[in-house]
């Protein structure tokens, strides 16, 4: 899954986006309010923290510019302001939540997930296709009650895959849930994570279809 986070502190940045990809999330940064907005023209994320004080473009708008497109990706507001004001203009704005710094990074992260739950609709935190399992709060894919060994990639085509359950996942859709702009890979690479999927998968009561000319799709197998 793709996060894009706007956070002006560089440190701060940093800190947050490896313990995200820790976590096995794509994480782009941004550190002002320009680009971000650039970036949300362009790109396509699954999820956005948004820090509201930021040079040039400031947060606030950023957010209103992206639901006046129509763009309803989750947005998670993380500012150091705690102000009333504040919370009500950012939740006014088209915020899904907000979290005020300094912050507990176990709590952002469970919001992290349950925004990310919320916005395909699962409320329970284990997703599952016959014998496979992801529990989103651990992030960890398991078959037939056995752990799955997975490369970060290889995790993030599987989650996309079972996230949207039943429907057609295109080639370029799994591409960006994996690459960032920096990224100098081809989405031909999306083909390579597939198949060696489907040879950790063999065990398990689940196949991924090839829908020619449309992409992929989870199933369980009969």
């Amino acid at each position: 899954m793709r996060i894009l986070l706007v956070e002006d502190n560089r440190q701060l940045s940093d800190w947050l986006s490896r313990t995200l990809v820790k976590e096995r999330y794509v994480v782009e940064c941004a550190f002002d309010g320009d680009d971000a907005n650039y970036r949300l023209q362009t790109q396509t994320y699954d999820l956005v923290v948004l820090d509201l004080g930021l040079p040039g473009l400031g947060g606030e708008e950023v957010l209103r510019r992206l639901r006046s497109r129509d763009n309803n990706v989750p947005v998670l507001i993380l500012t150091a302001s705690n102000s009333l004001q504040a919370r009500v203009g950012g939740l006014d704005a088209g915020a899904d939540d907000y979290m005020a710094k300094p912050f507990d990074v176990s709590e952002l992260e469970a919001r992290i997930r349950m925004l990310l739950r919320r916005s395909v609709n699962h409320k329970n935190p284990v997703l599952r296709c016959g014998g496979l399992a992801f529990d989103s709060n651990t992030r960890i894919f398991s078959c037939g009650g056995k752990a799955l060994s997975l490369t970060p990639r290889e995790h993030s085509v599987l989650e996309v895959l079972l996230m949207k359950l039943g429907k057609t996942v295109s080639k370029q859709v799994l591409a960006e849930s994996l690459f960032t702009v920096d990224d100098n890979t081809s989405s031909d690479a999306i083909e390579i994570y597939v198949h060696r999927l489907r040879k950790k998968l063999e065990s398990c009561n689940v196949s991924i279809i090839t829908l020619r000319g449309l992409g992929y799709l989870l199933e369980q197998r009969a």
